[in-house]
């Protein structure tokens, strides 16, 4: 019986794990699951950026007349874009020629690549979560411009989107320091009515272990409502107004690249983010060919993946900081 070569179980090993390794990035946060049920998990397909078309202004046209009144037809100049550049994020799956060897049969090495590719799957998945709350500085500015970089605790102190927020305050979120997690009804009630327009309003809360233990701590106990279908979806929660309150950073709390910063609470607009992986790029084999390690007796290939996570309303999004 011929034996298929490691190139081959290498491609269509992971070939065959690519979709579930999306799935399993989108299902393990709570942000990348409301944007999936919200349709806003959309691929592109090329170009140098990503681009968010943005309303920055009103219509000035826009008026009250009577009868025969002459109608302004101006040119409005009320729409823009939000640019953001390709992140890339790989893992490799490599083996050995030893253990190609002990591994001949065919069955053997699948369940061996099987269980590569499940560390492979868990250790790509953790640094596209973990880079959901970076600040996009992150190897040298290789990482995803995560929450901290769209809802900084300075809007004016960076670009973001290549547009300036210190310039076009439009584009500022919106922030309460308290440094006293005692008051933190009162302060999430100022931060939802700074982010309240009409309908348009915070439908997710991603707290770190700090947050929630002061949120729930400051609740009543007939106060807490959970959402069953978050529930369903893994994440436990409870409600501050109609928004979701997820906690995030669990055992992990206090590390950036793990989970919500500690002492925080983004109030997000899941209406105005969208998570935007490549097509061609989303979990899949960098390249079907053979990789061999030039100076080693190894084989590898790579999981990849390209995309950022994006905003078209920053001044809909909010954060709490509750540290001293």
């Amino acid at each position: 019986m011929a034996f298929p070569n490691i190139s081959d179980i290498l491609t269509t090993t992971i070939e065959k794990r690519s979709r579930k390794i999306a799935d399993n990035v989108t299902n393990n946060n709570a942000i990348l699951t409301r944007l999936n049920q919200r349709g806003k998990i959309k691929t592109f397909s090329g170009g140098h950026k990503i681009y968010e078309e943005l309303s920055f202004a009103e219509n000035a046209n826009a008026g009250w007349y009577t009868g025969y009144d002459i109608l302004p037809t101006g040119v409005a100049d009320v729409l823009s874009a939000a640019e953001y550049s390709i992140k890339q994020a790989a893992v490799p799956c490599t083996i050995s020629g030893l253990e190609m060897l002990q591994n001949a049969g065919p069955e053997q090495m699948i369940d061996l690549m099987e269980a590569r590719m499940e560390v492979a799957e868990s250790s790509l998945a953790n640094l596209l979560v973990g880079g959901l709350y970076s600040d996009g500085t992150g190897s040298g500015g290789k990482e995803v411009d995560g929450l901290n970089t769209m809802v900084p605790l300075d809007p004016t102190a960076a670009s973001y989107g290549a547009i300036d927020g210190a310039t076009y305050t439009f584009w500022q979120n919106y922030v309460k320091d308290s440094g006293d997690t005692t008051t933190i009804i009162a302060d999430w009630n100022d931060v939802w009515a700074n982010l309240v327009r009409g309908q348009d309003r915070p439908d997710l809360i991603m707290a770190d272990g700090v947050a929630w233990l002061a949120y729930v701590g400051a609740l009543q106990s007939d106060q807490r409502f959970t959402n069953t279908n978050k529930a369903d979806a893994g994440f436990v929660t409870i409600k501050f107004m109609d928004a979701d309150v997820v906690l995030d950073g669990g055992i992990y709390n206090g590390t950036v690249t793990a989970g919500v910063q500690t002492g925080t609470a983004y109030f997000l607009n899941t209406k105005y983010m969208k998570y935007r992986p490549h097509a061609r790029r989303n979990m899949v084999p960098l390249s079907p060919n053979r990789r061999y390690a030039t100076n080693q007796d190894a084989e590898v290939q790579i999981v990849a993946w390209a995309g950022n996570l994006t905003c078209a309303g920053r001044m809909f999004q909010g954060r709490w900081d509750g540290n001293a």
